[in-house]
């Protein structure tokens, strides 16, 4: 079925919507990353946090790219982002945690890993070949 004049301009508004915001993102991340390693040269010191939160940056615009080159947002990206930022908070905050949290954030990256394998097995277990799934 062919989509009439409104929806097609609707979509195409909301696919302007959408690049603009990648966009902001990109630009957004970029900013942070040369704050952050300015940050580093002053400092003259550069922590495992540092580069945790530069490598947590580089998963973004990668995101982001793969984005753009096939027009889809694989699952797994945010969740490789949110383990990084998890071990992140434990490496950065360990002095400050009880127990309970680091075995909370630990079983948390835990529960994310095994996600990830599941997804993976998920899509090499069971093929899709239509292009509107995912």
């Amino acid at each position: 079925m062919r989509p009439n004049r409104f929806t097609h301009h609707a979509i195409s508004f909301l696919g302007l919507i959408e690049y603009l915001g990648l966009a902001v993102i990109t630009l957004a991340t970029i900013v942070a990353g040369i704050h952050e390693v300015t940050t580093m040269i002053n400092a003259g010191t550069v922590n495992l946090g540092d580069l945790l939160l530069l490598f947590l940056y580089l998963e973004v615009l990668a995101m982001v790219g793969l984005y753009f080159e096939s027009g889809r947002l694989p699952v797994r990206f945010p969740i490789y982002i949110a383990i990084v930022a998890l071990a992140r908070y434990l490496v950065l905050d360990m002095k400050n945690l009880d127990e309970y949290r680091i075995l909370g954030v630990t079983a948390s990256i835990l529960m994310l890993t095994v996600a990830v394998l599941v997804i993976r097995y998920g899509h090499v277990r069971y093929v899709y070949n239509n292009k509107d799934s995912d």
